[in-house]
Parts: C-alpha cells; sequence; structure tokens
C-alpha cells in the first residue's frame, strides 16, 4: 500500500502576498498555492516546510492527515480574542495543547487512530472545521472543551485533574465541529 500524506493551510484573516505566495514555492513546486491556501499531498514525498512557521508567519488554519492514522488540526487566533490561559485549562497535554507567538494562540489536536483507519483524503475537510476558530473568537469554548476529551480518550489524563468548566451548547455541537468526539468520555461526564 502507498502513503498518503495531505497538508492543507488557510489564510482567513489576511490573504497571502506574491513575495509570500513566492516563499511558499520554494518548498513545492506541485502544491495548490493561492493567496488564502497552500494544498498538497505526498505518496512518495514528504513535506519540506514547519507547519508551526508557517502557523506563526502566513496561516491561520491548518490541517494533517495520514492514511495510517494521523490527524492533525491547527487553529490560530490572536490572543486578544482567545484568552491563553483560559485555552491552557482544556488544551495543556500531548493530544490537545496550545503555543503563544507574535501575539497568537495556536491550538493543536492531534488523533492518532492506531488501529487504522478508512482512507481519508483530506480535500474538503479543513473548509468544514474551519467556522470552529470564529465560534472560539466569539467565545464559544466548545471546540476546547473537545481537546480535553480528546487528552481524557488518549488516556492522557489521570484522575487527579479536574475537569474544566463545560461549555454551554456541548449537547448540540456546530457543524464545524467534528462529529467524532469521544462518546466514552462524554458518557462518563454525565454519570
Amino acid at each position: 500500500m502507498s502513503e498518503y500524506q495531505y497538508y492543507e493551510f488557510q489564510a482567513i484573516d489576511r490573504p497571502l502576498g506574491a513575495k509570500e505566495m513566492s516563499e511558499l514555492r520554494a518548498y513545492s513546486t506541485r502544491a495548490l498555492i493561492t493567496p488564502t491556501s497552500f494544498i498538497n499531498h505526498y505518496e512518495w514525498g514528504s513535506f519540506k516546510g514547519d507547519e508551526d512557521l508557517w502557523m506563526e508567519k502566513y496561516f491561520d488554519a491548518f490541517l494533517y492527515l495520514a492514511n495510517w492514522g494521523t490527524h492533525v488540526l491547527k487553529l490560530s487566533l490572536p490572543s486578544r480574542l482567545l484568552d491563553p490561559a483560559i485555552a491552557r485549562e482544556y488544551c495543556g497535554g500531548d493530544r490537545a495543547f496550545i503555543r503563544e507567538k507574535a501575539g497568537k494562540v495556536i491550538l493543536t489536536y492531534v488523533s492518532e487512530d492506531e488501529e487504522g483507519s478508512e482512507w481519508d483524503e483530506g480535500e474538503g475537510q479543513l473548509s468544514s472545521m474551519i467556522s470552529a476558530r470564529a465560534e472560539l473568537a466569539r467565545g464559544d469554548l466548545r471546540a476546547l472543551y473537545l481537546g480535553w476529551l480528546l487528552r481524557v480518550q488518549s488516556r492522557e489524563l489521570d484522575g487527579k485533574v479536574d475537569e474544566p468548566p463545560l461549555p454551554p451548547g456541548m449537547g448540540q455541537l456546530s457543524a464545524s465541529l467534528p462529529a467524532r468526539r469521544p462518546r466514552s468520555a462524554v458518557r462518563r461526564r454525565r454519570e
């Protein structure tokens, strides 16, 4: 079976300039690069850029999918719109974490499906999740709580860690929040 890796970056707050697009082109001759995106998939090679640096410098959202079950979502917001201390209450581990850089809070969610998963094609998936960023900017913390549930599901937390506040609306997720949330963790929370 061949390898499949999908990388997609989206610029939301401002478009990329010609110089920035040229800088990105130096990393790939076959990527689709527009003023608002960089999209490429790899079957035999690998990504030459630095996704963390690119999130700091160029982009506001990122999605990585690999056919061996790795999924990574990154969302970047200005720290004036998302308090890093609040974000850290929910996302302070290995599977969901934050980074602060250049006035931004960059959230990262990592999922590993070690049992193998269906072949995930990346095209179109990031655009369906981007509105979670706008929800966070408006103070809707459900995406952060899902990060905490991801940490619970991966057994990253021990019993001594306090559960962060349950945001309103967790029973009714918006379309931008992934439908595959860790149900067992939600069930335990309600018991």
